[in-house]
């Protein structure tokens, strides 16, 4: 692998995980723990945004107490672990992690989702073999993704941070591959309206057929 191949950093929820209708599904649960209204798709994809506290901050009107945080942050983990079970892979995800390898391209899978939780998640989908590191967060949940970016690509040998490229579906990818001199490609399928993705300045697609373009064109 030399430093002039193009790496590919994935987000997991969102972006090769098919998991939307699973996140609002936990996050309503969590609501309705502590008697919040639930949330349409669209009014989640409009609100959303990371650290997640300041997520429930545009819904509640003031950011959640310590109480309140905790209460939340364990019922939207409880209830998303049951409720992706029935969740499968984005359209196309294996075919096109495979033909990236088989070209001899480098590719790698970082997260927010807790790192215990994803390693085996992932293995269970049969696409670990495909990545050449799968970093998950190991810190508290709710924070940002930039130094966890940081930390993933200094992990990882031979690759360079303006041969790389991010794809996921959040403003918060953008904003780490930015943090690391890396580019970015947003997908639409996630937890972002394509307004927001789009008011960040990087390629938005609504495929990860045309992400992949897109990354190799930016890198080209």
């Amino acid at each position: 692998m030399g430093k002039h191949s193009t790496h590919l950093v994935w987000d997991w929820n969102g972006t090769l995980l098919d998991d939307i209708n699973a996140v609002i599904g936990a996050t309503n649960a969590a609501f309705e723990e502590i008697g919040l209204e639930p949330i349409t798709l669209e009014r989640y994809r409009e609100l959303y945004c990371v650290p997640i506290p300041r997520f429930y901050e545009r819904l509640m009107g003031r950011l959640p107490s310590d109480a309140e945080w905790e209460v939340m942050d364990e019922a939207f983990h409880r209830h998303y672990s049951e409720h992706r079970i029935g969740c499968g892979l984005t359209e196309g995800v294996e075919e096109l992690l495979r033909e990236w390898r088989l070209a001899g391209r480098s590719q790698s899978l970082l997260s927010m989702f807790g790192h215990e939780q994803l390693v085996p998640v992932v293995r269970g989908y049969g696409i670990e073999s495909h990545f050449i590191r799968v970093d998950g967060r190991t810190g508290p949940s709710g924070g940002t993704k930039a130094l966890h970016m940081e930390r993933h690509l200094a992990a990882l040998v031979g690759v360079a941070p303006d041969r790389t490229v991010v794809i996921g579906d959040a403003v918060d990818d953008a904003v780490a591959a930015a943090h690391v001199g890396a580019r970015a490609v947003l997908y639409t399928g996630g937890s972002h309206s394509r307004a927001s993705l789009e008011a960040v300045g990087v390629p938005v697609v609504d495929s990860l057929a045309e992400a992949v373009e897109e990354a190799v064109r930016l890198v080209a």
